[in-house]
């Protein structure tokens, strides 16, 4: 979705304010502030290779370079955001990230991971990934830094002259192996044996994506889910700190004999190509067509039952669901989980407020980035936003393109019009999309009889359960699975839509 996030996401360019939730807004250019992490890496280039060594406490600034040791370069970067030296940062970037990351801009990203994790503390270790591109190989350096209230990866993407190509924050994986199939580890609901899992490709061209495809024992044909991820450059998985919520839905609901897509996102396949569209990119472009080449895989493979394909959204993709009905009448059903459907800028400013409430009265340099971040907003709401207004000005500096995709764009109205049946879910402790959003799809909805509402008591964002009223940042880093009940609803709602 979706960072104001403890699963924070601060994607390179423009992502959603999601302190730990996942989702909200394009993330495919370089600006923002912690994107999923991603522990394990999928993508058409060969597995990458990895190593991992320890950080010195204060390691020796030196000049970057095409043959220098690039673990150490990327220490010598992390420092200069610590000594809040911007503008020799800016230099190590190469030409296309320094104009999406000039020095004011990597100053002010800096400001909103700190007013999200706390202080920094110190550089906790170092690990490397190399991976394919175009032919291109690049090498990847993660960061792993200790901050007053979470761990976090700084991922730097070096190019072949050595120059830093990307810059992502994101929570830092949990210690211990990813748990398998067979683990002991997961939820009730998960029965290893009933299904089986393999490798597909989503879409063709430039933008093929690589997926898995998650089928239930048996000849079929089966009815089927495709996921569709909040914002961001998110893993099949949907990947947020230690918890994999998209892997949970597939193995549960395949599990209970429903077969499921998921997929990574474009934005994590191809970041420097979307960020080099980052001045027209949309919602479309992020998310809504992706998806709709995911059924097309559905509809063509011989084990899925054709009349019985559904999408299920997530945070910005359930936002996005009702576009993607509008754009495939022959859908059987939409399922929209933590959906946004009030304005996306509103939205960021309540959950910034809300994150510098819950250590009282938010500090002056707090109380600074809210008041630039009303002004953006009322900008964004204003007849004065064209195509040209500069990105600087524009919340989490995402172009005027995608605010003005999203501007004339109600889900909960468009969704009022379609035929599909809705099933629509929402977390009652989630702080990044709320009630509130939840009251917006029933008024909309409430007189269509083939749409279906349920809230949640202690979910947050990711349906995973939190002690808390209202969830905070902290909940994203604590490892969980997503609720039986709501794996159980949403398979017994398919069964029934036959």
């Amino acid at each position: 979705m979706k960072t104001m996030r403890s699963a924070l996401r601060v994607l390179l360019a423009g992502a959603t304010l999601l302190l730990a939730g996942c989702d909200l807004g394009p993330a495919s250019t370089p600006t923002s502030v912690l994107a999923p992490p991603e522990n394990t890496p999928t993508s058409p280039a060969a597995a990458p290779t990895s190593t991992a060594s320890p950080l010195p406490s204060t390691p020796t600034l030196t000049p970057g370079g095409p043959t220098g040791n690039l673990p150490s370069q990327a220490q010598q970067f992390v420092d200069l955001l610590v000594q809040q030296d911007f503008a020799t940062a800016e230099q190590r970037l190469d030409p296309t990230m320094r104009q999406q990351l000039p020095a004011d801009k990597l100053a002010s990203t800096w400001q909103s991971l700190l007013a999200q994790v706390g202080a920094f503390k110190t550089q906790v270790g170092t690990r490397t990934t190399t991976a394919q591109q175009n032919g291109t190989t690049y090498r990847i350096v993660f960061v792993t830094c200790a901050f007053a209230q979470a761990n976090i990866d700084v991922r730097l993407v070096f190019d072949p002259d050595g120059q830093i190509g990307g810059l992502f924050f994101s929570p830092a994986p949990a210690a211990g192996p990813t748990p398998s199939p067979g683990a002991t580890n997961l939820p009730a609901y998960v029965q290893p044996t009933a299904y089986q899992e393999t490798a597909v490709q989503v879409g063709s061209g430039a933008w093929v994506l690589p997926g898995t495809l998650t089928l239930p024992v048996g000849a079929g044909p089966f009815p089927a889910v495709v996921l569709v991820h909040g914002s961001g450059p998110q893993d099949r998985d949907e990947t947020i700190g230690p918890n994999k919520p998209f892997r949970d839905l597939a193995w549960g609901l395949a599990s209970q004999g429903i077969a499921v897509l998921r997929y990574d996102k474009r934005t994590k396949v191809y970041p420097r190509q979307m960020a080099a569209l980052v001045q027209t990119i949309t919602l479309d472009q992020e998310t809504t067509d992706d998806a709709l080449a995911a059924v097309t895989v559905l509809r063509s493979t011989p084990q899925i039952d054709p009349h019985r394909i559904f999408v299920l959204g997530h945070s910005l993709g359930g936002m996005d669901i009702p576009r993607i009905g509008t754009r495939d009448p022959q859908l059987a059903g939409l399922i929209v989980l933590a959906g946004l459907a009030r304005p996306f800028a509103d939205t960021l400013l309540d959950q910034y407020t809300y994150i510098f409430s819950l250590a009282g009265t938010p500090t002056p340099d707090q109380q600074q980035q809210l008041d630039t971040l009303k002004a953006q907003v009322a900008l964004v709401d204003s007849p004065a936003l064209a195509p040209d207004t500069p990105a600087s000005k524009l919340p989490l500096g995402i172009p005027a393109a995608y605010w003005l995709d999203l501007r004339g764009y109600h889900p909960a109205e468009v969704a009022r019009g379609l035929a599909q049946p809705m099933l629509i879910l929402q977390g009652e402790a989630d702080y990044q999309v709320t009630m509130a959003d939840f009251q917006i799809w029933k008024d909309a909805l409430q007189a269509r009889r083939n749409v279906t509402f349920k809230s949640y008591p202690h979910l947050y964002h990711l349906f995973i359960e939190t002690p808390n009223a209202k969830a905070q940042p902290q909940d994203y880093q604590v490892a969980g699975h997503v609720t039986a009940a709501v794996v159980q609803d949403i398979a017994a709602w398919i069964n029934q839509n036959r």
